[in-house]
């Protein structure tokens, strides 16, 4: 099923069992400019920490727009601004340091912004996005690989599509190098970063 196919599951309770359905709306239905929902969404990350545990944090404060193409894909479009002051990860103290000049630099650099330059069917539910990613006033090319969650109408009448989305990237390629050694080897944070998108968003009226 591809990107404009609608996953819907009914469970049949009196007999115990769940049927999975798959219905395909026209895909000029689905095509046209969306807008991402904070609310539903989560832009996220995973760093190694201390090189024997993984820290996970996300950002709370964020906008971007999609243009999807039912006819041909590869004209669809991404477009993400994230404010780098809404980091949480659920510590203060790691937050503060992460604004500070040590990581993110946020008083000189409030945003960190991605646009799409590139996409790609693979097929099924598989897509691919690629982009330019700018953190601390660098740009480098970021690949985000996709999957598409569904479609539908929510209670109040919003036409919503989902996406889930991996990445890895390389903190330090941003400039991002901050780091302190362990007394047992290996560093404090990993240059390896994990991102993960969670995208709820809803078409555009008009």
């Amino acid at each position: 099923m591809g990107i404009f196919g609608r996953k819907t599951t009914d469970t049949a309770e009196s007999a115990g069992t769940a049927t999975a359905t798959a219905v395909n709306p026209d895909l000029a239905a689905l095509t046209g400019d969306y807008t991402i929902d904070p609310a539903h969404s989560t832009i996220g990350f995973v760093a190694r920490h201390a090189m024997v545990t993984n820290v996970k944090g996300k950002f709370n404060d964020f906008e971007g727009t999609l243009h999807l193409d039912g006819g041909d894909p590869a004209k669809s479009t991404a477009s993400l601004d994230v404010k780098m002051d809404s980091i949480d990860t659920g510590s203060a103290d790691r937050d503060g340091h992460l604004k500070s000049a040590d990581f993110f630099k946020t008083d000189e650099f409030p945003a960190m912004t991605f646009r799409s330059t590139k996409a790609e069917a693979l097929g099924g539910d598989d897509y691919r996005i690629t982009g330019d990613l700018e953190i601390l006033g660098t740009t480098r090319q970021l690949t985000i690989d996709l999957e598409f969650n569904g479609a539908a109408k929510d209670p109040f009448g919003n036409e919503r599509v989902g996406f889930e989305g991996k990445a890895e990237i390389l903190r330090s390629e941003w400039g991002l190098t901050w780091n302190a050694a362990l007394e047992t080897g290996g560093v404090l944070v990993s240059d390896k970063i994990k991102l993960n998108f969670d995208i709820s968003a809803i078409k555009n009226a008009g």
